[in-house]
């Protein structure tokens, strides 16, 4: 695609102040996806749920223009759809079907998920595609177990019909492991989805490696996972990911600056 095509005009004069806020986490979130090596190609999503005028939530999301690198995407660049995928911007951009089929399904069934992130990291996969899935083995790990569930891969993301069993896969929880397919968090803002998403990889990482070892692994007790959520809040002191948010926009400032445009 031509570096033209990606001279997109701003919409923040055209959007109101809170979707314009959206806009501009959402593609902080697609940078950073891009910083962390989370990334692959154009292929996975990260979505946004739009406000009402009272910060009710709405029917519409935000997501990807099908065909950008993460690294490109900016708060103007992102395509604000409806519950039936129809596009609500002026913008020669697709979204991806896939993206659709999982945002969709999400937002419809849990309007407390501002933010759906999704990433095919290559160290969640390898575990998804483990039968005994997440395994409680590092410090990190008991903050994902306290709130984890599990989709069986039922093939790419396409089929309406599939909807009803990933939101029961998901329930209440804020990680979702998709078999053999990778990893989801959903969160009340894009920074809580971000910093769930920087955790469920690291324990995967973790696990690849530790069980890369081949020495006998020692599992965390149960009834120290089932404090996690006590002791994250404790440790981030009932800030959760704000605590790290604006750290993380600075670096990004330094590093992939341009998302706010």
């Amino acid at each position: 695609m031509p570096s033209a095509a990606l001279r997109i005009p701003s919409r923040r004069d055209h959007v109101s102040a809170d979707e314009w806020r959206a806009r501009v986490d959402l593609a902080a979130a697609y940078r950073l996806v891009a910083l962390f090596g989370w990334d692959d190609l154009v292929f996975t999503h990260i979505s946004a749920r739009v406000t009402g005028p009272a910060g009710e939530p709405t029917d519409q999301f935000l997501i990807n223009p099908y065909g950008l690198m993460f690294e490109e995407i900016t708060a103007s660049s992102l395509v604000k759809v409806d519950a039936r995928g129809v596009k609500l911007d002026d913008t020669p951009f697709d979204v991806n079907p896939a993206g659709f089929t999982i945002h969709s399904a999400v937002h419809g069934a849990r309007h407390d998920a501002a933010c759906v992130l999704h990433v095919h990291s290559l160290n969640g996969i390898a575990v998804s595609a483990q039968r005994g899935g997440v395994l409680p083995l590092s410090q990190q790990s008991i903050f994902v177990l306290s709130a984890l569930g599990y989709h069986d891969y039922e093939g790419v993301a396409l089929r309406d019909d599939e909807k009803p069993r990933l939101v029961a896969s998901l329930g209440s929880n804020s990680f979702l492991m998709l078999r053999n397919h990778g990893l989801l968090t959903v969160g009340r803002t894009v920074a809580d989805a971000f910093l769930s998403m920087y955790l469920f990889e690291t324990v995967c990482t973790i696990q690849v490696r530790a069980m890369a070892g081949g020495g006998e692994l020692i599992p965390i007790a149960p009834d120290i996972v089932a404090t996690a959520r006590q002791q994250a809040a404790a440790v981030t002191k009932g800030l959760g990911a704000q605590l790290t948010w604006p750290g993380l926009l600075r670096r990004l400032d330094r590093r992939r600056p341009g998302y706010e445009s």
